[in-house]
């Protein structure tokens, strides 16, 4: 594998650096010195520099060029993304909607949606939010609940409850799976629907979290109607379609990991201003392991990213970069934390953050259970799990599980 940029990729990252040498006193500060701290401003800051990264063809730039991308490739993407992080600056705000829903909506939405939400999500506009976990219904995404009912007029009919929506409160759309057909069996029984937050029926609230901030939210579903075209790649075809948002979603948290700044670059150098720390064989040996790991994660995505690049549609091996890099990220705060003691969870502190919000992303994309059984399943080829539910009606499947409990 050849990891040097060829004559085209170098004069790419070439014209990536100079725009972002002219442009990046417009992004918003976000750490340090003179960062934003208001949530509400942070989100209308990051939104202007969604819409000036766009504007330099930074975001979504995998995208076809006919709906506002650049029609590059993904190692191109990675360009982008290394040189984002070398001049310091954000990258977009709405990471959902641009990096998992637009592919979606490319992939499985008709002309119409495409060329109705794609541009103004492209831009910032408008922001979106994924619809998927609920209650009961979280990584056995399959046991979704919430109902959609087909009226007279075709328009439909949503109650239910939503869970863990990032960023919710923001939000102009939602891109949300329900069940239209009970009588299926689970995975063939649910549509995606394309919901406008602001439509009557919808309650948003906040879910504090102990970092203190409260991006996710539950959203609560009371007779919501919505237009016989907000569905997305068919009625009843909801499983397909949210598999491939499910896969970019894995993409972006297992292989952004170095974008999220889970570097052992970083880790060493916070480890190595302690010097009672930096000659602690236990602490040199804990920090070794990690950093293995965080380097094995990384040369796995220049691996998937080849893949991706000779046409491989992402598949469920990518998962494993999201466990080990948010494992690692987790072990690594635990041990900067022991180093420099409660001083790292101070607010003004670079690690609060990372040490409080990162418990909370083993379960994002997936939690580490599911999987681990996914990969065994699917990869490995280990034998799967006994299931109850294979070829039962939805409907009926809460007896079946009643009468094994009580087996």
């Amino acid at each position: 594998m050849d990891l040097n940029d060829t004559p085209e990729q170098a004069e790419y990252r070439a014209k990536i650096r100079a725009w972002l040498d002219e442009h990046k006193d417009e992004a918003p500060i976000l750490q340090g010195e003179g960062a934003i701290t208001d949530p509400d401003e942070v989100a209308r800051e990051q939104r202007k520099w969604q819409a000036k990264l766009a504007e330099g063809g930074l975001a979504g730039a995998t995208w076809p060029t006919e709906y506002g991308g650049q029609g590059v490739g993904p190692i191109e993407s990675v360009i982008i993304n290394q040189e984002l992080q070398r001049a310091g600056v954000p990258n977009v705000f709405d990471v959902i909607g641009v990096g998992m829903l637009g592919p979606t909506i490319i992939a499985h939405g008709t002309e119409e949606q495409k060329d109705r939400y794609l541009g103004p999500m492209l831009n910032g506009d408008e922001v979106w939010c994924q619809m998927f976990s609920e209650p009961a219904a979280g990584s056995d995404l399959a046991a979704v609940q919430t109902r959609a009912v087909q009226q007279d007029d075709g328009s439909w009919k949503l109650n239910g409850q939503k869970v863990w929506t990032t960023n919710a409160q923001y939000a102009t759309y939602g891109l949300m799976l329900a069940r239209t057909n009970p009588e299926a069996h689970k995975h063939k029984g649910m549509t995606m629907f394309i919901l406008p937050m602001d439509a009557e029926g919808v309650t948003i609230r906040g879910l504090r979290q102990i970092s203190g901030e409260a991006e996710f939210n539950e959203v609560f579903l009371d007779d919501v109607v919505v237009d016989a075209d907000s569905v997305v790649g068919g009625v009843d075809n909801g499983w397909g379609t949210g598999l491939t948002t499910l896969m970019f979603e894995r993409l972006t948290i297992g292989l952004g990991s170095s974008s999220f700044g889970y570097r052992g670059r970083r880790f060493a150098e916070a480890l190595g201003e302690d010097e009672v720390a930096s000659r602690n064989s236990e602490v040199r040996h804990d920090f070794g392991e990690l950093a293995a790991e965080l380097e094995a994660v990384r040369w796995s995505g220049y691996r998937a990213i080849s893949a991706l690049q000779g046409g491989q549609i992402p598949g469920p091996e990518f998962g494993l970069a999201k466990i080990t890099t948010v494992n690692c990220a987790i072990k690594a705060g635990d041990l900067v934390a022991d180093v420099i003691g409660p001083e790292a969870l101070a607010e003004e502190s670079e690690w609060a953050y990372m040490i409080s919000f990162l418990p909370g992303l083993k379960s994002a994309g997936g939690t580490e259970e599911i999987l681990r059984n996914t990969i065994g399943e699917r990869v490995l080829g280990l034998p799967p799990e006994p299931r109850l539910d294979k070829g039962v009606p939805f409907s009926e499947l809460r007896a079946i599980e009643k009468e094994g409990a009580a087996a």
